[in-house]
């Protein structure tokens, strides 16, 4: 009898079973061949790709001659230059007339007769004696040179002569390194040359070679459809509602107790652990104390002090300030404005001396300016021929025929009814569990009659109507 697993009772590709090695000790690394793209999607064989119609990007050659022409060689026009005058010094004139060289301080100065200065530091005596003054030092009385010779030198005499050729003397360098002839050295660098190529300057480019121009057909316009509403019903079957198969059950009971309102119709009791606990003790009132009622005196007050009884008053007469009286300031006699400044000091009459300018080296234009530029005046219009476009033009492309809107999916798809993969069970119906593997694949075998054929099983499996319930 074959036996089947879950892998292979399963019809919609959702349930497989764990692919990996499952086994403690077994010690197989081969994994399971048996997957669904396998299943969907078979190899094929003598399958090529498609060839790319894309032209080569090969280099092409110059096919015509470049024109060296500028618009700057074919407009400029040369101009004859001329050397800028020099500037010519201007000669030395001495200043006519004889300098005067009195100052304001000569003029306004007035000398005063000083006489000489006399010093107040007494004269310097001289507290020298007449004798002669002994200047031997100690160091000389107590030090005595020794007798010493003259040391030979050991230094060879040199007799110098001088050559008698000119520049005759040698210098190291001259008789260590003999002079060598140089030798040129070879250059690897390539010539600096233009190279020139007489082949034509190649004016076809891919555009030019692969384009074909394709006459467009007309955009056809397409009539607007009335919206017609499918005959078949919409299918609102989920994945969800698919695989998960709900147990019966009833509906959670809550442990919440019921809410019933406390209400009693006895009257409220208004006593409290205070008023029955605390008891009320007699307090008497506090005595309030009567005040006396004043009285007035009856002998009218004195109101004598001690320096109206005691002072007793003298004639004196008023105090006479000793301070002279203010005299006024103000003089009817006009004003003398006249100072020293004002008479020793005589204004000159002093003008603002000219600016020194520099005699101009270009002379102004003294007739109109004219608005002509050399570009202007030089400048040869040559006719421009636009470029032609190789470009089609941006026209819709329409068409008459109708727009044919079938697809695949309209074509091809049937709706089917709703069922339930076998495999999504325990134990699938039908079936009876043999044995599992190292790997984890759980095989069945179909159940058998009591005649010995095989049972139909179900191709249509529907689900319970009972509803289930998530607790």
């Amino acid at each position: 009898m074959k036996r089947l697993c879950i892998c292979e009772i399963c019809n919609c590709g959702r349930h497989r079973c764990a692919h990996r090695p499952t086994a403690l000790y077994a010690k197989d690394n081969t994994l399971c061949a048996l997957t669904e793209y396998k299943e969907k999607y078979p190899t094929h064989e003598g399958y090529n790709a498609p060839t790319s119609l894309k032209p080569k990007q090969a280099y092409r050659k110059d096919q015509g001659r470049m024109e060296g022409t500028t618009t700057f060689k074919s407009d400029y026009i040369p101009y004859e230059v001329s050397r800028r005058p020099g500037r010519q010094q201007a000669e030395y004139k001495p200043y006519p007339g004889e300098f005067d060289l009195d100052t304001t301080y000569k003029l306004d100065f007035n000398p005063y007769e000083v006489q000489p200065f006399v010093p107040v530091r007494p004269k310097e005596r001289p507290h020298s004696k007449g004798g002669k003054l002994d200047t031997l030092p100690t160091y000389k009385e107590d030090f005595r040179p020794w007798e010493i010779s003259k040391r030979e030198l050991t230094k060879p005499e040199f007799t110098y002569q001088p050559p008698s050729a000119k520049f005759g003397n040698a210098t190291t360098f001259q008789d260590d390194f003999a002079p060598r002839g140089l030798v040129p050295r070879e250059s690897f660098k390539p010539p600096n040359m233009t190279k020139m190529s007489d082949a034509p300057f190649e004016s076809l480019t891919s555009n030019r070679i692969s384009f074909i121009a394709h006459p467009l057909e007309a955009r056809f316009v397409k009539a607007k459809e009335e919206y017609k509403p499918s005959s078949q019903p919409f299918q609102d079957h989920t994945t969800h509602r698919a695989d998960f198969q709900g147990l019966p059950g009833q509906l959670p009971k809550s442990c919440k107790p019921d809410f019933g309102k406390v209400a009693s119709d006895a009257p409220f009791s208004e006593s409290t652990e205070f008023r029955d606990s605390f008891q009320q003790w007699p307090v008497s009132l506090p005595q309030m104390r009567q005040q006396a009622e004043y009285v007035g005196p009856s002998v009218p007050m004195d109101l004598s002090t001690t320096s109206q009884g005691d002072f007793i008053k003298h004639a004196v007469q008023p105090f006479v300030s000793v301070k002279p009286l203010p005299r006024s300031s103000k003089s009817s006699a006009p004003f003398q404005g006249n100072t020293t400044m004002k008479d020793d000091f005589k204004a000159w009459s002093s003008r603002r001396q000219e600016m020194i300018k520099r005699p101009e080296e270009m002379r102004k234009n003294s007739g109109k300016m004219d608005t002509l530029t050399t570009f202007k005046a030089h400048y040869t219009q040559h006719n421009v021929h636009p470029p032609t476009s190789c470009k089609p033009a941006n026209a819709p492309m329409k068409s008459e025929a109708p727009f044919d809107d079938g697809t695949m999916y309209r074509n091809d798809f049937t709706p089917k009814k709703i069922t339930t993969c076998p495999a999504s069970f325990d134990s699938p119906p039908g079936f009876v569990f043999d044995n599992s593997d190292e790997r984890g694949h759980r095989f069945f075998h179909k159940l058998l009659s009591q005649n010995g054929n095989k049972m139909a099983v179900a191709s249509e499996i529907h689900t319970p109507k009972e509803v289930a319930v998530v607790s």
